[in-house]
């Protein structure tokens, strides 16, 4: 049998009162509410729980019983709701983010050192991995929240679109197609070392498919597992690839790398956040994402100026 909470409440206030009308001012509730839902209660249980006095009211055995256990149920009550108020404000618990390799190198910096400030005794965690491998950590639920860079695929996952990213062709300056000038098409890159990032990497997916708008995708690509290695590689001229212009503009503007216009504009992508459908997101999450969203709109109005 359940026993219904709101009446072994009006219950353990008449016994800890010793009295009706006291347990009715505490509860800021009528004398006869308080009474029939302590009859309520007994009816439902088949047992007397207090013995009517002129003088006022006394546990019977079975109401003595009772109320040692509705103490302890509602003193458990008492510390959820202290530990929740904890969290909610945030003075403790835990935040596992994870983040595709660029966004956790790239765009999530200010908003963690902003919730650091805020809420220190929360402990951080944050994992880079390529796209999938963020995926798989949110579907182990090893994630309270995740960032990426390419497009996913999974019915338990909803992908929400977070800031628009523009990505470059970027060559060093000595590149044949950089001392040549112009817009670079189909037929530049025929012959042309492409340098990408491994499978499962969403800007190796932005990469191809904007490689693939120009016309057939170059044969010659060499697979590197960090965007920091391909800068470096095209730096010192073995190639061109696509990256985040944001990754890449440290070296732009120290001279080592140049982008090189392409024919049918300018690339972009959009970054988004990952949640499980169904799975509700802790108060640190929410705090955390709440950070991002204002981060998502000024990165997205510095790009558009």
């Amino acid at each position: 049998m359940a026993l219904p909470l709101h009446l072994l409440r009006l219950f353990t206030q008449v016994a800890e009162a010793a009295s009706f009308s006291r347990a009715a001012d505490r509860l800021h509730i009528s004398q006869p509410a308080v009474s029939k839902g302590v009859r309520d209660l007994e009816r439902q249980l088949g047992v007397v729980l207090l013995d009517r006095r002129s003088d006022g009211v006394q546990t019977t055995e079975a109401g003595a019983a009772l109320l040692t256990h509705a103490r302890e149920i509602f003193a458990s009550e008492r510390a959820a709701e202290a530990e929740l108020r904890a969290m909610l404000g945030l003075a403790q618990g835990s935040l596992g983010v994870g983040a595709s390799t660029t966004i956790a190198t790239y765009h999530i910096a200010s908003p963690l050192a902003a919730f650091r400030a805020r809420h220190p005794g929360v402990s951080l965690r944050l994992v880079s991995a390529n796209t999938r491998d963020v995926l798989e950590l949110l579907l182990r639920r090893e994630l309270d929240v995740a960032l990426v860079e390419g497009p996913v695929e999974e019915p338990r996952v909803a992908q929400v679109p977070w800031r628009r990213e523009a990505m470059a062709l970027i060559a060093a300056p000595a590149h044949r197609l950089a001392r040549r000038g112009g817009k670079v098409g189909a037929h530049d890159l025929a012959d042309e070392l492409v340098i990408l990032r491994e499978p499962g990497s969403g800007t190796r997916e932005v990469a191809l498919a904007a490689l693939a708008a120009l016309g057939p995708v170059p044969g010659q690509q060499l697979e590197v597992g960090s965007t920091e290695a391909i800068k470096q590689l095209v730096a010192a001229g073995l190639g061109v690839a696509i990256v985040s212009k944001v990754a890449a503009a440290d070296q732009i503007a120290l001279g080592r790398l140049v982008v090189l216009p392409m024919q049918g504009g300018e690339v972009g992508r959009m970054l988004s956040r990952l949640r499980l459908i169904g799975r509700r997101a802790s108060p640190a999450a929410m705090v955390f994402e709440a950070l991002l969203d204002t981060a998502g709109e000024i990165g997205a109005a510095g790009e558009a100026g």
